[in-house]
């Protein structure tokens, strides 16, 4: 009987890159971001805060690579999720540190969840292109 496996993680230099990748995607769409990449189990791997990028928005970009590592879904999906299912409505939006709204993406490599990023400062749709934009950079 085994009494530990092995798991795998995002690596220090492609959390980097990811998130230096979807700030320069923030700069190109003209809008300032935080920017935040955990590992699988939702720890913090990297941080980047554009100057100017909103204070309150640290935490939700943190929030949602968290809420995207914890579930293995883009953050984008809940809002349909608890549309469909009264239980889940009434009590998951309370649950701390979960954001049901876009920006927050799984990390998978080979069908492997290594991580999540999340991205606030823009429109749930702009910080889910930065988002996407981390991803490519390192080839995801």
């Amino acid at each position: 009987m085994s009494r530990s496996i092995g798991q795998r993680a995002i690596s220090a230099d492609a959390a980097a890159s990811a998130v230096r990748a979807a700030v320069a995607e923030a700069e190109a769409l003209g809008i300032r971001i935080n920017v935040a990449v955990t590992d699988a189990s939702g720890v913090l791997a990297a941080f980047l805060r554009m100057p100017g990028a909103f204070l309150h928005s640290v935490d939700i970009a943190i929030d949602k690579a968290y809420t995207a590592a914890s579930f293995g879904f883009p953050t984008s999906r809940w809002p349909a999720i608890l549309a469909q299912n009264e239980p889940l409505r009434t009590g998951m939006p309370h649950r701390p540190r979960l954001v049901v709204f876009g920006g927050g993406l799984p990390i998978e490599e080979d069908n492997v969840l290594i991580g999540g990023i999340g991205v606030s400062g823009g429109s749930a749709e702009q910080d889910e292109l930065c988002a996407r934009a981390g991803l490519a950079a390192i080839g995801l």
